[in-house]
């Protein structure tokens, strides 16, 4: 057995109210019925993370992430605020990341100038695909020229990166529709692209109706010609879905895949929490439902769980083995606070399957692991 060690802390910020729910989405995010009451719920937030102070110890923030949802409805002034109000409780690394999640539409375009002054350093913005068709398909309420309009105007700003998300796999998408799309996203330069495969989530539109997907042969040949096209491009996929540029890789994503503690305020966000004093890491929620949340009588915590010494390792590998490099074992150890040899035996199987190599100081997935990711976890259980 180890100690546990206290890793680097991010903040996540949810923000769940879209113009309307996309059918894939099993994202906490409710369609728009009445204005945003944006002031009040800034206030709540901030409620929340004074709350949660305690599982600070003493931390900066390396990264903060405002998701959704849509965040880009808000004012800049409401970001500018919540902002604020963070850095005056916890304090910010001197090059901490500063994401918000937008959409391309032509109103979300026209704050991106007033997001950057507000203090945001890093937009991702919802592509998702470049034709029409896709997009109606996808629910979403933005063109393809939008997209590019919102992608040309983030690459003017004063960030120090954005994102493009664009799937593949989408309802009836060929190989070669997938790769136009990818092309297409490829000529805007963005220094990071998230290329996800659509799945289809339990409780979402698409579940009650599910449309006819690729099927599996040909969801592999998009992926391993999209893979090829944006290492040809300059982009390094460090991810299971992201590729970037050098030095443009998303600090906040990567503290989630090598275990790092995050604080989750808003409805529904979660929180990861080491505790080392007392040899613990534990696991929140907080209120789903906007109204809820609101609710200045009810508390924010909705729910809060131990991870127990026999989940842990489980919890580590199902993070870490998304990232495309090798897992060092004194990791483990810091951050689950057992012994590299727990894991050791762990993972006997997925090496006897040459799906993970065991070096002296590391782990990691082979190519056919990386193919295989899910069957490697289903190797932990």
């Amino acid at each position: 057995m180890s100690h546990l060690k206290l890793p680097p802390l991010s903040l996540y910020v949810h923000i769940p109210w879209c113009i309307q729910k996309c059918p894939y989405c099993d994202f906490n995010s409710h369609a728009l019925k009445h204005d945003i009451p944006e002031a009040i719920y800034v206030a709540r937030l901030l409620d929340d993370l004074r709350a949660d102070l305690g599982w600070v110890q003493g931390r900066s923030l390396s990264s903060i992430f405002i998701g959704g949802g849509t965040p880009s409805l808000f004012s800049a002034s409401s970001i500018k605020q919540l902002l604020d109000g963070i850095s005056a409780l916890i304090p910010l690394q001197p090059d901490c990341e500063i994401t918000l999640e937008a959409n391309p539409g032509t109103f979300e375009t026209e704050r991106f100038s007033g997001f950057v002054d507000a203090g945001i350093t890093r937009l991702s913005i919802g592509v998702q695909s470049l034709q029409n068709e896709q997009l109606q398909a996808l629910g979403r309420i933005h063109d393809p020229q939008q997209a590019i309009v919102a992608a040309e105007h983030a690459s003017k700003l004063n960030l120090t990166s954005y994102n493009l998300d664009l799937m593949h796999g989408l309802p009836g998408q060929s190989l070669a529709d997938a790769m136009a799309d990818l092309d297409g996203v490829i000529a805007l330069n963005p220094p990071h692209i998230s290329w996800y495969q659509l799945t289809i989530e339990p409780n979402t539109a698409f579940a009650s109706r599910p449309p006819q997907l690729p099927e599996d042969d040909e969801l592999w040949r998009i992926q391993e010609h999209g893979h090829d096209r944006l290492v040809a491009a300059g982009y390094q996929q460090y991810e299971v879905s992201a590729y970037a540029k050098i030095g443009h890789q998303s600090k906040h994503n990567r503290n989630y895949w090598m275990f790092g503690d995050y604080l989750g305020i808003g409805c529904g966000a979660h929180s990861k929490i080491t505790l080392p004093a007392a040899g613990e890491i534990v696991r929140c929620e907080k209120i789903k439902h906007p109204q809820g949340y609101l609710d200045l009588t009810r508390a924010l915590r909705y729910k809060e769980w131990l991870v127990d010494a026999d989940e842990r390792p489980f919890e580590f590998f199902m993070n870490y083995f998304r990232l495309l490099e090798p897992v060092p074992k004194s990791s483990f150890e810091d951050l689950t606070g057992l012994s590299s040899s727990v894991a050791d035996a762990l993972l006997t199987d997925a090496i006897a399957k040459q799906l993970v190599i065991d070096q002296v100081d590391y782990w990691e997935t082979t190519p056919l692991g990386r193919r295989f990711l899910n069957s490697v976890l289903d190797l932990l259980v």
